[in-house]
């Protein structure tokens, strides 16, 4: 007979997976300490095309998502899990098996039970644009706009703040705010943004590297893996097998 305490902590619980199942910009899930979804929200369940949460539990990222990225989220999960270290907003560019992708902030945290990891629990957060109304938004937009046109060329985020006539620091509290990402992170996914747009052509990786605004095809390869999480070269065989 369950006392009265527990009959709470699942009611909790069970609140918990209704709230996270009303945010359609968010990804939520719980894993064991295999790396296997123990569970998830509606959200990740409609982008991995599943009917239902019987179709995800007890398995990996690794059989969810298309190779070689399955792996490499597993290995993600299996890192935080092992170390029991948690990955506070990783910049992400998320890509299903329907096609569908886009950016995303990632936070993935180990769950203790008596001092040891049993499992852990995520979220993943989508990035959208800026809330045109925002008076900031309104003041910033012609430099925001003049960003996306020169991503490609070496500007940082001083000549961004000229452009806008702030300075660094105010420069990184509005664009923080308006877009959730630092204005260098930002600047980053439009370069990575612009690669991956090239990725179907028959250009080289060096030369994707340098259209893209990187220094060098050393720094354009590691940024890519750590924020799409496979190689350049992974990431446009695999999308050519989704084609």
């Amino acid at each position: 007979m369950q006392n009265s305490a527990q009959w709470g902590a699942m009611d909790l619980c069970a609140a918990q997976h209704a709230l996270f199942d009303r945010l359609p910009d968010v990804v939520y899930f719980s894993k064991d300490t295999q790396g296997r979804y123990t569970h998830a929200n509606q959200t990740l369940l409609r982008r991995l095309g599943l009917r239902d949460l019987d179709a995800l539990r007890g398995r990996t990222a690794e059989q969810l998502f298309p190779a070689p990225l399955g792996q490499h989220y597993l290995q993600q999960d299996l890192q935080v899990i092992r170390s029991g270290v948690a990955l506070h907003d990783l910049l992400e560019r998320h890509l299903f098996p329907g096609g569908q992708s886009g950016w995303c902030l990632t936070v993935k945290l180990p769950v203790r039970e008596g001092g040891k990891v049993r499992g852990m629990v995520g979220i993943s957060r989508d990035l959208k644009g800026p809330a045109t109304h925002d008076p900031v938004y309104q003041r910033l937009s012609s430099s925001l706009a003049w960003a996306r046109q020169h991503c490609t060329d070496p500007i940082g985020v001083a000549e961004l703040a000229r452009h806008a006539r702030l300075s660094v620091a105010q420069l990184e509290r509005h664009v923080l705010a308006l877009l959730q990402l630092t204005p260098s992170r930002w600047l980053l996914s439009l370069r990575l943004e612009a690669a991956v747009g090239q990725l179907d052509t028959a250009a080289s990786i060096a030369q994707l590297a340098a259209d893209s605004g990187f220094a060098d095809h050393s720094a354009f390869a590691r940024a890519f893996r750590r924020h799409l999480g496979v190689s350049p070269r992974a990431y446009r065989q695999m999308r050519r097998a989704m084609a």
